[in-house]
């Protein structure tokens, strides 16, 4: 996961709260800045003081690349601690040696510019960036730069569903955002974590109730929901704090905070698809406003679905399991 830093040479408290509200986890102050900054929010500081989060000297290193020789100081620290390189004139050049050899680096930039060529070195990037500015519009292009890398792409399919079938009472989750969904957003749940279907969010008029643009009523207790870094968590399992993944038709998604996670009894409907030669299903509250996503955005209440149907889904083929959430490879069969 990149790292995204921002330094304040001195205290600046509007500077501070734009780079926080920018999508920085982590700013670098002077040592008489970091009871400031604790005062005005809760974030993660660096400077040269013992009372910072990650106290520089100990916690971060600082190398500054001038020559050929000062590469191998950041290769010494061996990705054990996070490193923050600077360049006299800045160059491309040492920061790639760097990438292809040691793990860790934070490369400092000046703009937006810098920012994007030091995320995408080598095509795999530094570990992370330090921006140095005052320039307000550079910190927002940075934070529209932060956006869009936290953007993890994903291929969606077009699916085929192959019948519907109530099943009865069962315990449903209904997750509440921190954040308004856009139309056509939702999350990817399913009874395998091979293949997820795209529940639809509740920003919808209807006439049974009040759109609730934050929600999306996901599914039953035991299926999996897709979170960042292609991880999972079983519905059962999420709570306020937690960040999931919101997804749109086009696979694009976005970091949501959950505000609750509402478990509830429910009449329970079973939806099977299909995928060329893959089948799976999810278990969802058997409602008219619970809704999948059909391949041109639009949404499908479950209760309407017919045999031939299609949805979108996000399926991988290669045969895989999950052990705490994460992906590993083993013989494992989900039915």
């Amino acid at each position: 996961m990149k790292k995204y830093w921002f330094k304040l040479n001195k205290w600046d408290k509007n500077l501070a709260t734009l780079a926080i509200e920018s999508g920085f986890e982590a700013l670098q102050v002077p040592k008489d800045a970091v009871s400031k900054l604790r005062e005005l929010a809760v974030v993660k500081i660096i400077s040269d003081s013992d009372d910072a989060d990650l106290t520089l000297g100990k916690d971060v290193a600082e190398v500054e690349i001038t020559k050929n020789a000062d590469e191998e100081k950041v290769i010494a620290y061996s990705g054990q601690i996070p490193v923050i390189i600077s360049n006299k004139d800045w160059t491309i050049i040492p920061l790639e040696n760097l990438v292809s050899k040691v793990k860790n680096v934070i490369q400092k930039v000046k703009n937006s510019q810098e920012a994007e060529f030091a995320l995408g070195a080598l095509e795999i990037g530094a570990d992370g960036i330090l921006l140095e500015t005052t320039d307000v519009n550079e910190i927002k292009k940075v934070g529209e730069i932060i956006k869009k890398q936290k953007n993890e792409k994903l291929k969606m399919t077009e699916v085929e569903i192959v019948e519907t079938r109530p099943l009865g009472m069962g315990d449903r989750v209904a997750i509440d955002t921190t954040s308004i969904l856009a139309p056509g957003q939702g999350v990817l749940v399913g009874n395998s974590s091979q293949a997820m279907f795209l529940a639809y969010n509740e920003n919808v008029e209807n006439p049974y109730c009040d759109p609730r643009p934050f929600r999306v009523n996901a599914g039953a207790v035991h299926a999996y929901i897709l979170t960042p870094n292609d991880k999972t968590k079983y519905l059962s399992e999420l709570k306020s704090g937690m960040t999931i993944l919101v997804v749109d038709k086009d696979g694009n998604t976005e970091e949501v905070i959950v505000g609750r996670a509402k478990i509830e009894k429910r009449p329970l409907i079973l939806v099977t698809a299909k995928a060329e030669d893959i089948e799976f299903s999810m278990v969802m509250q058997n409602a008219e406003t619970i809704r999948l996503t059909k391949p041109d955005g639009n949404f499908v209440s479950i209760v309407k679905l017919k045999k031939g149907d299609k949805v979108l889904a996000y399926v991988q083929k290669e045969i895989s399991g999950r052990h705490f959430g994460e992906r590993i490879c083993e013989s494992i069969l989900e039915k």
